[in-house]
């Protein structure tokens, strides 16, 4: 009687906020985890404790405790577990902090990524999906976002690591022949969010009758994207690794494959740019209080909008994010409820 061997995923960052709910439906769907996370202490740990927990329940979930930038760790545990497909989310987050400490983004995003790529090149998966941000897109003011323009003018040093992982990934996929797909997300929230974004810090403190920190006077516009909307994207850009053209085959209008690597840059977005203060008053709604707005100018390194045009997403996979904000935010304020017993 022969047992089929499940396929088997490398999930880096897989107690991050993102990975917690990608490795969930990986192993959902019969996918064997291998989880590296350093549970480092950029924010709150007990959150990516609690999550981790949860995943390392799954009997077909194991969970490595290190950092992706370690020497040969992740070559490492590529050689003992010859993964199928890999999913690189292990990144230093966020814009402003990027600004305060920038070789924290050296070490995890780009020594991180490097290593992955070595480790990949050693050993070849079926498909590596790295993750990359719509702040690649910088002053760009053309919009929706598409993935055919040019992005060379990053505002922060956060998204200067994101657009080089980007062009390294390129150049290993171009030498090596590994199919690549950079996904770039757009303003992901939802339950077991990072606390350093806005929906968690609104929420928090319009529960506990606090002011909240309003940049740009409220002239601001995200395309939020719900987090179970944006493993979906994933999960489907799985099963669609991208395939080097042949040799004088023109690359399809619209579609952002390299003419020379298995490689692709996709949005994953939810087409729909939602204003600041619409943002806040749908908080205001789940949560039942009333904001106290502190207005403050823009902040550095930050833009005034993001808007996806996640097209070529729905041409490869038929699926289109469909999440509402006022669904997604009241979903999350009910988790943030439960959790913190307010």
């Amino acid at each position: 009687m022969s047992t089929t061997r499940p396929r088997t995923a490398l999930v880096t960052g897989a107690a991050g906020f993102i990975g917690y709910h990608l490795t969930r439906r990986l192993l959902r769907d019969g996918f064997r985890v291998i989880g590296v996370d350093s549970l480092n202490d950029y924010y709150d740990v007990t959150l990516k404790q609690r999550r981790q927990a949860m995943l390392s329940q799954a009997e077909q979930f194991r969970f490595v405790h290190a950092k992706v930038e370690e020497p040969g760790l992740l070559r490492g545990l590529m050689e003992e577990e010859r993964p199928d497909v890999i999913v690189h989310l292990a990144a230093q987050a966020g814009v402003r902090y990027s600004i305060d400490n920038p070789r924290a983004y050296v070490e995890a995003n780009l020594l991180g990524t490097f290593e992955l790529l070595e480790a990949a090149r050693a050993v070849p998966p079926q498909h590596m999906l790295l993750a990359s941000t719509s702040s690649v897109y910088g002053a760009n003011t053309e919009m929706p976002y598409a993935e055919t323009q040019k992005a060379d003018s990053q505002m922060s040093f956060y998204a200067a690591t994101k657009k080089s992982n980007e062009a390294m990934a390129h150049s290993y996929a171009h030498l090596f022949g590994l199919p690549t797909t950079m996904f770039r997300f757009f303003t992901v929230y939802g339950p077991w969010g990072r606390p350093d974004m806005a929906l968690f810090k609104f929420t928090a403190n319009i529960l506990a009758g606090k002011p909240i920190d309003v940049y740009n006077h409220g002239d601001m516009k995200r395309d939020f994207t719900y987090v179970e909307d944006l493993v979906e994207g994933i999960r489907l850009l799985i099963d669609t690794p991208p395939v080097r053209p042949a040799e004088g085959e023109a690359v399809p209008e619209g579609d952002s494959l390299s003419p020379v690597a298995p490689w692709r840059v996709v949005n994953i977005g939810n087409s729909n740019a939602v204003q600041l203060m619409d943002f806040i008053r749908a908080i205001e709604t789940a949560t039942g209080g009333k904001a106290t707005l502190n207005m403050l100018p823009m902040q550095a390194g930050d833009v005034p909008a993001t808007f996806a045009d996640a097209g070529l997403l729905q041409r490869l996979t038929g699926y289109k994010p469909k999440t509402q904000v006022p669904e997604g935010v009241a979903r999350f304020v009910e988790w943030y409820r439960d959790y913190y017993g307010v």
